[in-house]
């Protein structure tokens, strides 16, 4: 694959963290890290530090991206936030169908999929996270079970829209535990990906297409990581809430 088509892109997802302080030391922080990256930079924060955080970043580098969004533009949905009431804001990415939403709080592939939908119209870019978990990999189903999430999260989402997603490659297995996917599993299953999306669009679009790796992601691995063919960036967790860290592996991706 010729990685000169599609840009690498390093976000963090800050998940349950930060008070709009705490956001907005990090931020100051991690902003002349950054400054040189030829790579995007991307911040997932929690619902509560938006505000903080699109103004902490205004006139950098980096972009400000929530970390779910509901499919419905408004209603009886107490708790849940609208892809319109992100842009009104401002924010430019969001997460979707990150494993932790699935396992903790019932998100499945149909809903990933109407969320995806609602996000993209609403003019966000979405990150969409797919992944198998560890009896999954064990029983040798990751290529099919990666595949068929792919294909629902992309059910209706037209080739043009295409440019508006980031799928993350996440083996559930290797987030906040500590394990890392080799460099070589890491590759291979986002070429997998790649492969569902030329035989779902065309080859263009697949080669187009931005995958990165979500599971554990460091300052130590991600030089080895994003120097795979397949492997354009990462979402990163628990090293995004560390500045030096985190503008390691955006580093690693500028030089990529």
């Amino acid at each position: 694959m010729n990685k000169a088509l599609r840009k690498a892109v390093i976000a963090g997802n800050w998940k349950m963290n930060k008070n709009r302080a705490e956001a907005k030391a990090l931020i100051e922080e991690l902003k002349p890290l950054v400054a040189d990256a030829s790579c995007d930079v991307v911040i997932c924060v929690p619902f509560t530090n938006l505000e903080t955080a699109l103004a902490a970043t205004e006139g950098s580098n980096i972009k400000v991206g929530a970390e779910n969004c509901h499919f419905e533009k408004s209603g009886a949905f107490t708790g849940e936030i609208s892809a319109d009431m992100l842009t009104e804001m401002g924010v430019e990415y969001v997460i979707i169908g990150h494993s932790e939403r699935r396992q903790y709080f019932g998100e499945t592939d149909v809903t990933v999929n109407k969320r995806t939908k609602a996000a993209i119209e609403a003019g966000l870019n979405v990150i969409l996270c797919v992944g198998e978990m560890l009896e999954d990999r064990e029983n040798g189903i990751t290529a099919e079970l990666v595949a068929l999430q792919t294909k629902i999260a992309l059910k209706d989402v037209a080739r043009d829209q295409l440019k508006q997603v980031i799928i993350a490659y996440e083996p559930v297995w290797a987030i906040g535990t500590g394990k890392t996917a080799t460099a070589e599993q890491a590759n291979e299953v986002c070429a997998i990906i790649r492969s569902v999306i030329a035989e779902m669009y065309d080859q263009a679009a697949a080669d187009a297409m931005t995958i990165q790796y979500g599971g554990s992601m460091n300052a130590k691995n991600a030089e080895e990581l994003v120097a795979q063919p397949d492997v354009d960036g990462g979402l990163i967790g628990g090293a995004a809430l560390k500045a030096q860290d985190f503008s390691v592996i955006v580093k690693a991706a500028s030089n990529g």
